[in-house]
């Protein structure tokens, strides 16, 4: 199936009340060309999130990412803001970060050039004869950074609305968490053999929960009290649901004096498009943060982090944060089977969509999004054709 034909059908069910939509066709996950086409009407336009800002909380603090393919590092400045720029040297455009850390400077690890915590280029030897050079005219281009409810966000879309104003309509539902006073406790990058919109479609939805992570998370959740919100919004969707008191994560450990009634036990799943998702609970948030690799590759960032009162509660902490990361490395290793099958699936010839439960209400929003980023003439084929 070309693709126009594929984003025609996509428009469909995303038109389509939920009681009559069908999954995606498996042509929008396995077709190369609606990568290329994702990263340019998409992942150069939208916010994406390398992190915590309490990742980075030391002036000097860094952690690299990227926007399609380029590099990017945030880094904690003296002042305490948060500022990111391109890692790649204005010499002769080597990478010049990699991973996490903490630096006074940025050496290029190939010509020593050296550039400041503000992106300046603060040292270059050698370069006195050449005409071409001045140090001033070389600093490091600034990537756009906001910083919401403890989210780092950077776009390279220079004419992209605020992240606050985009997301404003959950700020009242995300800050009564203070997760901003959250702990980091664990961040890992790894990559999964599957197509990135299958780990988003995967995340926003728990009609899976039981089956799925049914030794993990899945035991304490019920899918009957599961409220999606009233709107649907272009940019984000969320759910929420509850746990029960004999969950081992997701309740408010009893020194939490904020969260009152049900919002104790009570768990919210946001997914900001395209591809920030968490889980934020009253004692813990855990998140996938995702960079496509090719069409049956991404980048997985994954992170998780406590409120203070709930390690102040824990008997060892050291035995209680080993416990929680191999909690949810098991939780993900059950989400990597599930859309690694996935993309092995949709290549099948017998594939084909199916109708969606009430459940999966979140990939419904995410079709719709998808439409109106790639198909924004309302014609699944023009804007492909055009190209």
């Amino acid at each position: 199936m070309a693709l126009g034909d594929a984003l025609g059908k996509l428009q469909d069910t995303a038109a389509s009340p939920l009681e009559q939509a069908f999954s995606s066709p498996p042509e929008i996950y396995t077709n190369p060309d609606m990568l290329e086409l994702e990263l340019r009407e998409i992942f150069e336009r939208e916010w994406h999130c390398p992190g915590l800002a309490a990742d980075i909380p030391e002036p000097g603090d860094y952690v690299t990412f990227s926007i399609g393919d380029q590099p990017v590092f945030s880094i904690r400045q003296k002042d305490g803001a948060i500022r990111s720029f391109s890692n790649v040297c204005r010499h002769r455009m080597m990478q010049l970060l990699e991973g996490s850390g903490n630096t006074r400077t940025i050496v290029c690890p190939y010509h020593a050039w050296t550039y400041g915590q503000d992106g300046s280029l603060r040292g270059a030897s050698q370069m006195e004869k050449s005409k071409a050079f001045n140090r001033q005219d070389f600093c490091l281009p600034e990537i756009r950074t906001e910083i919401w409810n403890g989210w780092i966000y950077i776009t390279l879309n220079q004419d992209a609305a605020p992240v606050a104003q985009l997301l404003a309509p959950m700020n009242d539902l995300v800050a009564q968490f203070r997760m901003d006073k959250y702990i980091p406790c664990e961040t890992q990058d790894h990559v999964w053999q599957t197509n990135w919109k299958l780990l988003t479609e995967n995340f926003m939805e728990g009609y899976h929960l039981p089956v799925a992570h049914k030794a993990t998370v899945g035991q304490w959740i019920g899918l009957d009290d599961t409220v999606f919100p009233d709107e649907v919004s272009p940019h984000f969707t969320w759910q929420t649901f509850t746990k029960g008191e004999t969950a081992t994560y997701g309740l408010a450990a009893e020194a939490n004096d904020y969260l009152e009634g049900r919002w104790r036990h009570t768990t919210i799943m946001p997914t900001v498009f395209p591809a920030h998702m968490y889980v934020l609970a009253p004692d813990h948030v855990w998140y996938l943060s995702l960079r496509p690799k090719g069409v049956g590759e991404v980048h997985v960032r994954f992170g998780v982090a406590l409120a203070p009162e709930r390690i102040e509660a824990f008997p060892s902490k050291e035995a209680a944060l080993k416990d929680l990361v191999s909690f949810f490395d098991h939780v993900n290793e059950e989400d990597r089977f599930v859309v690694e099958g996935i993309f092995k699936g949709a290549h099948g010839a017998l594939a084909k969509a199916g109708p969606l439960s009430y459940l999966e209400r979140e990939i419904h929003d995410f079709q719709k999004y998808l439409v109106a980023r790639l198909c924004p003439d309302k014609t699944g084929a023009a804007k492909v054709a055009a190209e």
